[in-house]
């Protein structure tokens, strides 16, 4: 006899959602926590750092006001105690929330660490020690990811940190190094800056976020050194070593550099080990993911996995619509499509897209039309003092489907939904050169520069193109 339907290991954005959606659909549902709930996500990802970052960038307005002619008397400064107190408050409304959430669907907590015992079986270790094992008829692993520490770097958890750490400092480094230029890397660089640390960013690859867009990337990183954040690009970091009360980072042909703190943002690894996966068959890959198909099932019988933990997309967005299809699919009902996954970058200003970039685009096969259009060039960018980045759109040479959309501006990841939505749905580029925006906004850019695409943005000068002449068949 299985004491649940659904049990699922982890209450993170996959977990708790998985919880819930399975209590929606009438099923008996279990989730277990170790640590704390909500995750990563809400308590050393996305919800503390956005916090953090609203703190940074009104600090940031406040002190160049007077470009927009308000004038803030005395000293514009910050109170660093009181803006983590305003963070952990907001955390603990957060986790608070879901713990309703999931009480009025009569999900039962568990708290403690569960990890996989056998077929149908998870052994439960609790905080003070008690053990139980429960069975359920379908385990959902949601047990996301944590960061990475290079091993040969000081365990000094102090000084040599990840952002399990950072996000919860009680004071603030006079000079700090991020060791890679991520997502985190430039969310990061972008806050302590705001926040008077002297902030130097060490990037491998040639631009900051690799992964993005290559024109957002390069701009990004010209707006951030303008503000004195200095950035190596196409530089790594051979050692780094405790001297006395700094850390020494040694790079290959540069005298060594000294710090107070070191913020390690070079990615993260799944959450993977020692959770029993050898006593129901499953294998991770090389780099510790668990494979999964399209509907989340693993290689073992009635076990799927959502989340970082599978390795698809490591972000929190991705993980809920990943377990809603685990839900439905564990549960006998046909999983919904999963659409596109949006990315985001909440520097300032921000950074979002969706879809493929056109070096992606072109490297699986397509002829591809690419449309830009400036922030610069709008009339609400130039009224309201936020004219840096741009939009680029990338659709298929023959087809025209949108192949991706990416922008770099203020509001950036509010603005995307409208391109993810048509991406979803299957459109066109000159279906989003023919959707109508409120004007004056920042959203006309999405407009312009997918007519770009076709070269009839009406607000670029015009393109020099040769003309194509409809002839009609008798």
């Amino acid at each position: 006899m299985n004491d649940y339907d659904i049990a699922v290991i982890g209450a993170g954005p996959g977990g708790y959602i998985a919880a819930l959606k399975a209590a929606e659909q009438g099923a008996r549902v279990a989730v277990i926590e170790a640590k704390q709930w909500g995750g990563t996500c809400l308590n050393q990802g996305c919800i503390p750092s956005k916090a953090l970052l609203a703190s940074a960038e009104l600090l940031h307005k406040m002190r160049h006001a007077d470009a927009m002619g308000v004038q803030v008397g005395g000293e514009v400064s910050f109170d660093w105690p009181t803006i983590q107190k305003r963070k952990d408050k907001t955390l603990a409304t957060l986790r608070a929330g879901i713990r309703s959430l999931l009480t009025s669907r009569k999900v039962d907590m568990i708290e403690g660490r569960g990890v996989l015992s056998g077929p149908g079986a998870i052994a439960v270790t609790g905080a003070d020690g008690s053990e139980r094992t429960l069975r359920s008829a379908k385990t959902i692993l949601a047990t996301g990811s944590v960061p990475i520490r290079p091993p040969a770097w000081p365990d000094d958890r102090d000084r040599v940190c990840t952002t399990d750490e950072a996000l919860h400092w009680k004071t603030l480094p006079k000079k700090l190094l991020i060791v890679g230029g991520g997502v985190i890397g430039a969310e990061f660089a972008c806050m302590m800056q705001a926040f008077d640390v002297d902030v130097t960013v060490v990037e491998m690859k040639d631009r900051l976020i690799p992964e993005m867009d290559e024109t957002s990337g390069r701009t990004l990183a010209k707006i951030l050194s303008k503000r004195g954040v200095a950035i190596l690009l196409d530089s790594k970091i051979d050692a780094l070593t405790l001297a006395g009360e700094n850390v020494q980072a040694e790079m290959p042909g540069k005298e060594p550099l000294a710090f107070d703190r070191v913020l390690v943002a070079i990615g993260r690894r799944p959450n993977t080990e020692n959770m029993g996966l050898e006593t129901v068959g499953i294998e991770t890959d090389r780099r510790g993911f668990v494979p999964v198909d399209d509907t989340m099932r693993t290689a073992a019988k009635d076990v799927y996995c959502i989340g970082d933990a599978n390795g698809r997309v490591l972000l929190a967005h991705a993980a809920s619509a990943q377990a809603v299809t685990a839900v439905c699919d564990a549960l006998g009902r046909e999983p919904e499509p999963v659409g596109p996954i949006p990315w985001a970058v909440y520097t300032f200003p921000e950074a979002a897209g969706v879809g493929m970039t056109a070096e992606q685009a072109v490297a699986r096969g397509h002829g591809v039309r690419i449309g830009t259009f400036p922030l610069g060039f709008l009339g609400k960018a130039m009224a309201a003092g936020e004219t840096d980045g741009a939009v680029k759109v990338v659709a298929d040479h023959e087809t025209d489907a949108l192949l991706g959309v990416h922008m770099l501006g203020h509001n950036a990841t509010e603005i995307i939904g409208a391109a993810m939505v048509l991406m979803t749905v299957g459109g066109k580029a000159r279906d989003l050169g023919r959707m109508i925006f409120p004007h004056p906004t920042l959203g006309e850019a999405l407009k312009e520069a997918a007519e770009d695409a076709h070269g009839c943005a009406l607000h670029l000068p015009a393109r020099k193109r040769v003309r194509k002449t409809a002839v009609s068949t008798p």
